[in-house]
């Protein structure tokens, strides 16, 4: 009678059972890898721009203030771009010939605005609003990263619910003094005491950390 499995059946079984595992954990991994990395996330990729605008040049290097070009950033859901008039402030003045501006000269004359792309581009199903978040004493650069340093822009962080839920399940250790919101440097440490679990002298007292800040509806809407 011929033998319904082949002599090296059991070798393969064997290599199935070894490989087998290893295929579906080092599949998981790479799935995990590419769902983190830079190609989904847009993370520290340069977008490029219709004028090449440096935050190093002007938020470091000339002092200019964040709430200059994005004026609502205080009272609106939106940080807001700047109109070309703003930009023209400065530029009808200096460097008036550079090409490199012509962008926004045509902008004035025209009165088309210039297309500026978004860098930090959160999907449609999730609500943000900078105003709050300014408000309770989070820094500018804790989400939009070491902008003071950036020749062009690009986005900080990965901008996952993981990355949002950080802060907002222990919002103490990423906020502070309101009038410290446009500081270039990071909050870094907890504005609670570790020994005593009090709260420190920099944060309000009517702080809403009880607030529910986890509940699905703060963001999704």
């Amino acid at each position: 009678m011929t033998p319904l499995f082949s002599k090296r059946s059991n070798l393969y079984f064997r290599g199935v059972l070894i490989l087998g595992p290893l295929l579906l954990i080092g599949g998981g991994g790479l799935v995990y890898a590419i769902w983190w990395s830079p190609y989904l996330t847009r993370q520290e990729q340069v977008i490029e721009q219709p004028v090449p605008f440096s935050h190093q040049h002007h938020v470091t290097v000339l002092g200019i203030d964040c709430r200059y070009c994005h004026q609502s950033v205080e009272v609106s859901s939106s940080a807001g771009i700047p109109a070309t008039e703003t930009c023209m402030t400065c530029h009808s003045q200096v460097w008036t010939e550079a090409p490199v501006l012509e962008p926004v000269r045509k902008s004035l004359r025209t009165g088309e605005p210039i297309r500026w792309k978004r860098v930090h581009d959160l999907p449609e199903f999730t609500y943000f609003n900078h105003s709050i978040h300014v408000a309770k004493g989070v820094r500018c650069v804790q989400c939009h990263g070491p902008v003071g340093e950036m020749p062009m822009t690009w986005q900080s962080e990965p901008l996952y619910m993981k990355w949002c839920l950080e802060c907002h399940r222990h919002p103490e250790g990423f906020t502070g003094p309101t009038d410290e919101v446009f500081s270039l440097e990071p909050k870094t440490g907890s504005v609670f005491a570790e020994s005593t679990g009090e709260r420190s002298g920099d944060v309000p007292d009517d702080y809403p950390f009880n607030l529910p800040l986890t509940d699905c509806s703060k963001c999704h809407r």
